[in-house]
């Protein structure tokens, strides 16, 4: 059975940090991506990893402050969230993929997490 469980999300003030954590079970897979939707708004890329060697792929609005890695077996993701600003506001997504490469399409993802809240108060 197919898992990824997503924790860390909350409410916190615009400059805060906050850190997400997904972990994955039942599945193989290549790449982990993080991913986030604000209501009324399309699910949108934040950052992607490599669950082999650790490559990463940010989007522009997070490059410099969120960080993504994983742990040491692998079987979890991390998404460190420093600097927020109230337009971080949304639910996060852990998904995972097997293609080869990193990608910030949603529809390359195989499996998703349930999301976790993130909001930033001005």
């Amino acid at each position: 059975q197919v898992q990824l469980v997503e924790s860390g999300g909350g409410l916190v003030q615009a400059g805060a940090s906050l850190r997400l954590s997904c972990a994955a079970s039942g599945v193989t897979f290549r790449s982990y991506g993080w991913f986030r939707q604000a209501p009324g708004k399309e699910r949108e890329f934040v950052a992607a990893i490599s669950r082999s060697d650790g490559s990463t792929f940010y989007a522009d609005s997070v490059k410099g402050r969120f960080w993504i890695s994983r742990g040491n077996d692998k079987n979890t993701v991390d998404l460190q969230m420093n600097s927020l600003k109230p337009e971080d506001t949304g639910v996060y997504f852990c998904a995972v993929r097997g293609g080869l490469g990193l990608t910030m399409v949603p529809v390359t993802y195989d499996y998703w997490g349930q999301g976790t809240q993130v909001t930033v108060s001005s």
